[in-house]
């Protein structure tokens, strides 16, 4: 559980998160949406498949990424709630 928390800490890999909530994409779409680096974001998608937060798929020549199960999008949602309330 720690490992899921400390994969939280990074900003990248908690917009990607947020990104892949709303649509699945492909890392040249997180590229531009994010505004860093094909690096950074195949960098923060590796860590969060690791943690099995995030999963893959091979749709022709692209591989999309997508959030692994609803449980993912409620820790999401719940963590934006606390930090939401105590704003």
């Amino acid at each position: 559980m720690a490992a899921v928390f400390q994969a939280l800490q990074s900003d990248t890999r908690l917009k990607i998160l947020f990104l892949l909530k709303q649509k699945e994409m492909c890392v040249c779409e997180l590229e531009q949406a994010l505004s860093v680096t094909q690096s950074a974001v195949s960098h923060g998608l590796r860590t969060l498949r690791q943690l099995d937060l995030v999963r893959v798929r091979r749709e022709g020549k692209f591989t999309i990424y997508y959030i692994a199960d609803e449980h993912v999008s409620i820790l999401i949602e719940m963590c934006l709630e606390h930090v939401e309330e105590k704003a």
